[in-house]
């Protein structure tokens, strides 16, 4: 007679002893994204020791974050969020996100200085990425700032429309003020799919 042989195997992930994948914990908190259109003279941040005006004079949200700097003398679109992978992609040199800027100039920028802006300077912190760069007209949504600027009468102003894929530390001052024009305004439009839209100065929306 013929004895058939039965083996009895455990099943791969229940071997007494064996560890289990450990489960990523969820979040306990939701996605958020937060546009805010800063005013001139607001640091992007929610507190200062000095007491000069931060973020908590204008966002009452807990737990999120601003996606890079925007300079306390600067004005436009911040991002804020608690997500961690959005913060890197708006940020990152690597992640090459266009941020799009106006900047108000001193003088007008002849061609030579807009293919210097377009093909990269050399700042004292080493070459700048190409970028976008151009005249336009002074935008219509534009909001007056307070204080207004101080112009020069004997000296004209324009607009540029610059496009940056990284975020160096007052870059596009540091480019516009290499090339001969001296930056008066700055204002951040857009930073990769976010933009201001119609979003009043003081402002903010969730996205």
């Amino acid at each position: 007679m013929t004895q058939t042989k039965t083996s009895f195997r455990q099943p791969r992930n229940k071997r007494p002893g064996a560890r289990q994948p450990a489960r990523a914990p969820k979040s306990s908190q939701p996605t958020r994204v937060i546009l805010f259109n800063k005013p001139f003279d607001v640091l992007p941040q929610f507190t200062d020791e000095a007491g000069r005006s931060t973020l908590k004079d204008y966002i009452d949200v807990q737990g999120v974050y601003a996606a890079g700097r925007l300079d306390r003398d600067s004005e436009g679109l911040l991002v804020l969020t608690n997500d961690g992978a959005l913060q890197a992609q708006l940020t990152q040199p690597g992640k090459r996100t266009g941020k799009v800027y106006y900047v108000q100039v001193e003088g007008i920028p002849d061609e030579q200085a807009l293919d210097a802006l377009r093909n990269g300077v050399t700042l004292n912190d080493g070459p700048t990425l190409p970028a976008g760069a151009e005249l336009v007209d002074e935008p219509e949504w534009l909001w007056p700032r307070n204080p207004p600027i101080r112009e020069r009468k004997s000296i004209p102003t324009s607009w540029l429309k610059i496009t940056l894929y990284e975020g160096r530390n007052r870059q596009v001052r540091r480019m516009t003020a290499h090339v001969g024009h001296p930056t008066l305004r700055l204002i951040r439009y857009s930073m990769g799919q976010y933009s201001l839209a119609a979003l009043a100065n003081g402002q903010w929306r969730d996205a």
